[in-house]
Parts: C-alpha cells; structure tokens; sequence
C-alpha cells in the first residue's frame, strides 16, 4: 500500500486549476505511470521466460510468479486510474473491494494448502507390501539428486520391511539412454539391495503415471492391489499430493519423506506445490 500511495503523491498539481483540468492532468499522470510499469512487467517476465526456454533450474516457478504479480500489480493500477474520474470513482471503490477480498480468499487458500502439505511431509511408520520410488530426472543417465534423496529413504525404510518389493519408476527421457527406472534399479542394486526385491515401470512420465503404472506391474507380480499396502518415496513437499494420487489408484497408501536438498529448492517446491495440489484436488 505505501507505494500506490507514493505514486498518489506523485501525481499531485497545481492548486487554482480547474477541478476538471486537475482531473485531466491526474488521469495523463497516472497513465504514464502504469504505461511505465506494464512495459517494466512485459520486459521482467519477458527476460525469464528466454531463462526458462534455456531450461535454466526452476525459471518456470519464477516466471509464473512474476506473470501472477505483474496481473496484480496492473490491475490495481487500473482501478488506480479510474479512481481519478469523477464518472468511475464510484465503481472503482467498489472493484478495489472487490479486489482486495479476492486477495486476502487467494492467500488463505494459500495458506491452508500449504498447512496441508506441511502436516504431511512426514514418514509414515507401517508394515507395507511395497515401495512405489517416483522418478525425478536423471543427469547423464544417472539419478539426479533429488531422485537419489528418494532412493536413500526408500533404502533406509525397507531395511526393516524384508518382504516389501521396491518398485522403480519412469521412462525414457529427453536425451537420455536409460530408463529413469533401470538408473534407479542400478542405484539400489550397488547400495545392497537384492535385485530380486526390485520391480520395473519403464514408462511413465509423470508422477500420476508413476503411480498408476507402478500398480500394474505390482497385479503382474501377483499382488492383491485391494489389499495391498503401498508407501510413496518421493521429497517431503510432494508426500501429501502423492498418497491422494495412489488413495485414486486404489492403494491404501503411506508415505516416505525424502528431505529436499537445499533450502533454495525447498522454498521453490513448497510454493509450487500448493498450485499442484490445488489442480489435483479440483480438476483431477
């Protein structure tokens, strides 16, 4: 609010002009102002979005971010702008309500997603019939730190679930010559784990397929999916959309918590994962 209220002061005249000349020059002033910020919004969002066709890490939550605030901040300055004539005043200070109460529902419902992520970032502690490991992308065909924190978890809690199958996931990515699936099938094999334990789903490419993939290999195995009892390794952040993902599948499901590396990317992927869980529990 302080700086719409340095740009209020910004546009300030003359006194002894004429009520509708002060109007006009306020109008002309403001409009320059938000002609200003539209193309300082056009060039910003414009610059991150070249970053995110260079695939430069994470520019898309960046660039979505700054597309999100740049609609805010332009369509306050629009109900800025009207304000300053007397025929749209009126219906300007009923828009900027209007505005203002949208806000403040947007950032509760932020708000609450992310208490529900938050709350479910953790390790279940159950005896399952398998570990579903998700796939996060390999780098020169070898798990990528994010996907090797999967793996570590999924590792550590099937060392005291001995009968429990771990089943690999994903498929065959760009510029790739491996299955994310056989990296992390060779990744568990060389910390110990027993070849025979590991199952393989070779063709997803996202995290719903992961899932609905991984429970056909599990029903080709032998296993009563009805009653099966699943844990989800994946990082912390994804742990709640993940185990409604695989509650759709038909899995009773827990989850395994893979801390997220770096304090940069867990800020980046909490935020995102409010969005994606929002798109998961009202469009899917």
């Amino acid at each position: 609010m302080a700086i719409f209220m340095e740009f209020s002061e910004l546009t300030g005249v003359r006194v002894g002009t004429s009520k509708q000349k002060q109007i006009n020059i306020l109008l002309k002033r403001r409009a320059y102002i938000i002609a200003a910020v539209a193309v300082a919004a056009v060039v910003i969002s414009g610059f991150f979005f070249l970053l995110m066709q260079m695939r430069v890490s994470h520019m898309h939550v960046i660039f979505m971010f700054s597309l999100g605030m740049s609609f805010l901040i332009l369509t306050y300055m629009v109900l800025w702008v009207l304000g300053a004539s007397d025929k749209y005043s009126r219906l300007a200070k009923i828009l900027k309500r209007c505005y203002f109460v949208c806000l403040l529902i947007g950032i509760a419902c932020f708000i609450t997603l992310q208490a529900f992520i938050i709350s479910g970032s953790r390790t279940d502690d159950a005896e399952v019939d398998a570990v579903i490991v998700l796939g996060a992308g390999l780098i020169n065909n070898r798990p990528s730190l994010m996907m090797a924190t999967r793996l570590n978890a999924a590792i550590a809690y099937v060392q005291t679930r001995e009968d429990a199958v771990i089943v690999v996931t994903g498929g065959l990515g760009q510029g790739q010559t491996v299955t994310e699936a056989e990296a992390m099938a060779r990744y568990l094999i060389a910390r110990g784990i027993d070849e025979n334990r590991i199952l393989k789903e070779d063709a997803s490419t996202n995290s719903h397929e992961n899932i609905n993939f991984a429970r056909n290999v599990i029903i080709e195995h032998g296993m009563d999916v009805e009653n099966a009892r699943v844990a989800i390794a994946t990082n912390e952040f994804h742990v709640f959309r993940a185990k409604i993902v695989a509650e759709k599948a038909g899995f009773e499901a827990y989850g395994i918590a893979a801390e997220t590396p770096g304090l940069h990317r867990k800020m980046i992927y909490f935020f995102r994962e409010a969005f994606s869980l929002l798109n998961e529990l009202v469009f899917r």
